[in-house]
């Protein structure tokens, strides 16, 4: 004998309502109150209270664009120690193991990242751009 029980959505329907109505509200409100002004200025992007001056299009290095690459990969390397970290227990020896790995590749990584010059922005930061042309990129 199967029993089947009926899906309630009047919480769900009740909840998604009150939140539209909140959210028309405060958007009415936002509308109502809000000031009304047409400046030079007001159309610009935001610049601290100074005029903006200039162009915003500027070229940047190459190495600003690898940076950040950087910063990407070893964040996302964080959110897996965060996530090993929250289960070591779990996890044992060869969790232990398998993270003193992955952090030993990072190292690995990074010291190759500064061997090259990659993150020297100095003068001598052209180092990077020799080794490419070592390689024959």
């Amino acid at each position: 004998m199967s029993v089947t029980h009926p899906i309630i959505f009047q919480p769900f329907l009740i909840y998604a309502g009150i939140v539209f109505v909140l959210a028309a509200i405060m958007i009415g409100l936002s509308w109502t109150l809000g000031e009304r002004h047409k400046e030079k200025l007001t159309d610009e992007p935001y610049e601290s209270g100074i005029s903006p001056t200039g162009n915003a299009r500027l070229r940047f290095s190459s190495h600003f664009y690898l940076i950040a690459i950087f910063f990407v990969i070893f964040d996302l390397d964080a959110v897996f120690i965060l996530a090993w970290a929250v289960s070591f227990r779990e996890l044992g020896l060869p969790g232990y193991l398998g993270i003193v790995v992955f952090i030993g590749i990072l190292l690995a990584v990074l010291v190759y990242e500064i061997g090259i010059g990659s993150l020297d922005f100095g003068p001598q930061g052209r180092k990077i751009l020799k080794y490419k042309n070592r390689l024959g990129k």
